[in-house]
């Protein structure tokens, strides 16, 4: 199979799992799109540098997050989201969601959304506005009139009850292959 095939497949199979990377760290919608495409060029640009013995998904997003870094830098912005121990950190949870059962990226996703419906309210409902929404924390804070501390107990505690909650639906995915 030639390069540009090989990269075709890759980038297919890969390309929820880079856009749900980036989105989640930056969140500028226009400039995600801008970085999304910025990380194929150059990954396409570097492809004599991926070692076919290693997975794709960790070698791509190492190219994206020194693009999103450098997206950083150059609009100097002094509010940055998101720093280089933030991002890696990223890194290694998107790892960990591809190593769970499920063919896809997409069908994880999917787990995921079913998971946050299945949130209680109080959980559900700063988890919608804040991630799915994209509203602020301060608008999220302000929607639910709840204090920033407040917020990000439920926060915590939502993160923890989807996390186990797609642990179980990755799990019964698994069992049912």
């Amino acid at each position: 199979m030639d390069s540009k095939s090989l990269f075709e497949i890759l980038i297919r199979e890969n390309t929820e799992m880079l856009l749900a990377f980036l989105r989640s760290s930056v969140r500028d919608g226009h400039a995600v799109d801008d970085l999304y495409q910025e990380t194929f060029l150059a990954a396409w640009k570097r492809l004599s540098d991926y070692d076919r013995k290693r997975p794709f998904g960790p070698w791509l997003r190492g190219i994206a997050q020194n693009v999103v870094l450098a997206h950083y830098r150059s609009t100097a912005r002094a509010d940055t989201p998101l720093d280089c121990e933030a991002i890696q950190w990223l890194d290694r949870r998107f790892e960990a969601i591809q190593k769970k059962p499920g063919d896809t990226f997409q069908e994880k996703l999917t787990a995921l959304h079913g998971c946050v419906e299945e949130l209680p309210e109080p959980y559900r409902e700063p988890v919608t506005l804040r991630y799915l929404e994209q509203h602020s924390v301060e608008q999220v804070s302000s929607s639910l009139r709840v204090t920033r501390e407040a917020l990000k107990k439920r926060f915590a505690r939502a993160k923890s009850r989807l996390a186990d909650c797609l642990e179980r639906k990755l799990n019964v995915m698994e069992a049912g292959s």
